[in-house]
């Protein structure tokens, strides 16, 4: 972008995922751009990487706002050239496909995560903080609580633990025995 001679004030980047559209920095840009704007996009996954949505936010972009728009490594995907019937038919067809392979990356994505994880799972992975031990007045207060000698919050407040804590660890205690 900084090639491009783009001024520092007119550079929208957002620091989370492209998988969808409700990101900052991307809803902040929409509403700055008018008619015969021209917003250059290093990469169409760098757009966004659900087919729908990317048909959505283009058209919306292009036709309704009237900007134009450069997918800087996707030369073809240029919406400055080729306004005829031909030109816009080729870059609707490239659009289409890349939104589409974009989208398929991201499924890919998913699911590699997802084995990857219950691979870890099957090898005794745990993931999360580790629990901390209960503490050692944990039992007495519970059967205070639980002959109701005690409210949960004086109980909770005993132990030294968040109220839904304290509660999450008794019903696991009872389950266990």
């Amino acid at each position: 972008m900084q090639g491009l001679s783009i001024p520092e004030q007119n550079i929208f980047l957002d620091r989370q995922s492209g998988k969808d559209f409700r990101r900052p920095q991307y809803q902040r840009l929409v509403r700055q751009l008018k008619a015969d704007d021209l917003l250059y996009v290093k990469s169409i996954d760098r757009l966004g990487r659900d087919y729908r949505e990317i048909l959505e936010q283009w058209g919306l972009l292009t036709k309704k706002k009237g900007i134009d728009i450069v997918v800087l490594d996707m030369p073809i995907l240029d919406t400055r050239r080729g306004k005829d019937l031909m030109g816009t038919f080729l870059s609707d067809i490239v659009l289409q496909v890349l939104s589409f392979v974009a989208e398929n990356e991201r499924s890919s994505i998913r699911q590699r995560q997802a084995e990857g994880i219950a691979a870890a799972k099957a090898r005794g992975v745990k993931f999360g903080r580790p629990s901390l031990p209960l503490p050692e007045n944990f039992y007495q207060i519970h059967q205070d609580w639980r002959s109701k000698k005690l409210t949960l919050q004086q109980a909770a407040a005993a132990c030294a633990m968040p109220v839904g804590t304290f509660y999450a660890k008794a019903v696991k205690l009872e389950n266990s025995t």
